[in-house]
């Protein structure tokens, strides 16, 4: 932003558009008015911001990021490599797939451990096509797998002539 050789105003105008999510919300609610210099406007948008800075992700809070359900492996992989990019000092490429691999849950890393040693874009790709298989059914995932053995139990239960609780219903009449 400097670039601009000193233009305070041109500064502050290009830096607004710059802004997105948090950053740019938190922008819309200020009043402008107040800064005369680009100095002005940064070290109050620094100040607020600031907590980016001291809570830096260690190696222990990266084995921590989850897939959430709605995010596609692709998009779980940005989000995860972006906290790795923040850690310091900055991870080697070993260290950085040993973490993600943490991380992972266990369909992922049932299906990518042979990839250890890779390279972390090579894993991010072999994530994706296990993704694909999941996703097309030609994967199980291993919580299925899990619940495989609990409801053949239940169904055997119901060819024994068995009640399972769910399937009872009392009624009453009477005064």
């Amino acid at each position: 932003m400097r670039g601009t050789g000193g233009k305070d105003k041109l500064l502050m105008a290009y830096f607004s558009q710059s802004l997105s999510g948090a950053a740019l919300e938190w922008y819309t609610r200020q009043d402008a008015s107040r800064w005369y210099t680009w100095d002005d406007m940064a070290q109050v948008f620094f100040q607020h911001f600031q907590y980016n800075i001291d809570i830096v992700p260690d190696h222990l809070s990266l084995t921590k990021i989850k897939k959430k359900p709605n995010e596609n492996f692709k998009e779980y992989r940005f989000r995860w490599r972006e906290q790795a990019a923040r850690v310091n000092p900055s991870m080697e490429e070993d260290e950085m797939v040993e973490n993600f691999f943490q991380a992972l849950e266990p369909t992922y890393f049932g299906h990518l451990i042979s990839t250890m040693g890779k390279s972390f874009n090579d894993v991010v790709k072999m994530g994706e096509i296990v993704e694909e298989g999941l996703k097309s059914s030609k994967i199980m995932s291993y919580s299925a797998i899990k619940a495989t053995p609990h409801a053949i139990q239940n169904d055997i239960g119901s060819l024994l002539g068995k009640k399972k609780t769910d399937d009872v219903a009392m009624v009453v009449s009477g005064p």
